[in-house]
């Protein structure tokens, strides 16, 4: 089983560290599971504007490839002006329905504001929603206060809602599969 971090932001380092810390709990949960991080900041994707995959000269294919060979994801944005970020629905834009339909999804989400939270519940679960996916109960969303000075998670709410939503994303994986779900995993 492959579950891929998805940080969706070209700016900032919060957003990956929070994917990151919920594959390394996923992982002690489960050291079988193979764990990969997407972050955004590494690719050059265009604008969708329509064309087939193949026709993009950058690392549009390549990203949506490395999302379509995963088994289950967690996904993080940073929220700006109370919405995900263009990069993140630009990856959403480009991928088939097909290539979330019937996989569980996590969420975690960083921001300036404690209102910021609410992006989770009005936009990233609605369109997991139109994709298909199995949503994870919970999410994560940590605020700036809740990162040191070194941008490490040193606040212990934080830190148990990290352990909570991977427990939840590899329970619903391994349970998803073992019913035989279509698009389940391997």
């Amino acid at each position: 089983m492959k579950l891929l971090g998805i940080s969706g932001t070209v700016i900032g380092a919060k957003t990956s560290i929070l994917v990151q810390c919920v594959l390394d709990e996923a992982k002690k949960l489960d050291p079988t599971i193979e764990v990969e991080l997407l972050d955004l900041r590494n690719y050059q994707m265009s604008l969708c504007d329509g064309r087939e995959l193949s026709a993009y000269t950058d690392d549009t294919k390549t990203v949506v490839d490395i999302v379509s060979a995963a088994d289950f994801y967690v996904i993080g944005t940073p929220i700006f002006q109370g919405s995900i970020t263009g990069a993140l629905k630009n990856l959403f834009d480009h991928l088939p329905p097909s290539v979330l339909r019937h996989k569980v999804m996590g969420f975690v989400a960083n921001g300036g504001t404690y209102q910021h939270y609410l992006v989770v519940e009005n936009q990233l679960k609605p369109i997991a929603g139109y994709f298909r996916g199995y949503v994870a109960p919970g999410f994560v969303y940590a605020h700036a206060d809740h990162f040191n000075g070194q941008n490490e998670i040193a606040d212990g709410e934080v830190l148990e809602r990290i352990t909570n939503l991977a427990t939840e994303v590899v329970q619903m994986q391994k349970a998803l599969k073992g019913a035989g779900v279509t698009g389940a995993g391997r």
